[in-house]
């Protein structure tokens, strides 16, 4: 197990990509903070199957744009599961889409604290208790090409966040790492709602493997970045689409 005696935390870990994650960091020894917003069977269930297989963890509700939430889950993490070494901010969401002439400021805002603002609320209030870890944020593939219709405002958040990442790595350096993951076409809920079948289709035929990607395929770049295992990496904003785009 690479993370046995690591605690980590993982937002909007109550389905889809982050539940994933929270079952793939569990599997290699470490104990697991939830945190989730609406999808508390999701998380409960994962919490239940990881104590089943000896292993640690809690779930918790919280709104990540709310920094008492923010702070009651890193503290809660860091006194029950002893400390913080892996922090993955995987909370956020499109939302709805809207173009630019439709869009109004309190949906740009929204959008932007889901996306962003949780991710620095986050890292700051994790960085009292880590002393050394590494921090991996969710970005999107949307960050490097802007996004389908309707996402220019989920797209510059998520830009953001890619180059929050590098600016974090050379803050936090040499003890604490941070990368980014830029996901393409994952087999999602936020698929399931937002995007057309024939679209997923198309794009998935456009790929060089022919398919949507899995949550796992992604849980498993996460759990890779979080190990020693990646030890010379930080600052990046890694792919993850099929092929479908090259950076």
């Amino acid at each position: 197990m690479t993370l046995k005696g690591k605690t980590a935390i993982v937002t909007g870990g109550g389905r889809d990509i982050g539940r994933a994650c929270v079952m793939r960091l569990a599997q290699e020894g470490a104990s697991v903070a939830i945190n989730y917003h609406s999808s508390s069977a999701g998380a409960d269930s994962a919490v239940e199957e990881i104590k089943a297989m000896g292993g640690s963890a809690f779930a918790m509700q919280g709104d990540l744009t709310n920094e008492a939430d923010v702070t009651a889950l890193v503290d809660r993490a860091a006194s029950e599961l002893g400390g913080v070494d892996i922090l993955v901010n995987n909370a956020g969401g499109l939302v709805a889409r809207k173009r630019i002439e439709e869009m109004d400021l309190a949906h740009w805002n929204t959008v932007m604290d889901l996306n962003l603002t949780s991710v620095f609320l986050m890292v700051k209030a994790s960085l009292a208790h880590m002393t050394s870890g590494a921090i991996i944020n969710i970005a999107s593939q949307a960050g490097r090409d802007g996004g389908g219709p309707g996402a220019v405002v989920y797209a510059t958040s998520k830009g953001a966040v890619m180059t929050m990442t590098r600016g974090l790595a050379k803050e936090l350096g040499p003890d604490i790492r941070v990368n980014g993951i830029c996901p393409g076409m994952i087999d999602t809920d936020f698929h399931n709602v937002f995007t057309k079948d024939e679209v997923r289709k198309n794009v998935a035929n456009a790929t060089p493997l022919k398919r949507e990607g899995a949550p796992m395929d992604v849980a498993n770049l996460v759990n890779y970045l979080a190990s020693d295992q990646s030890a010379f990496i930080t600052g990046t904003n890694m792919d993850i689409n099929g092929g479908l785009v090259f950076s």
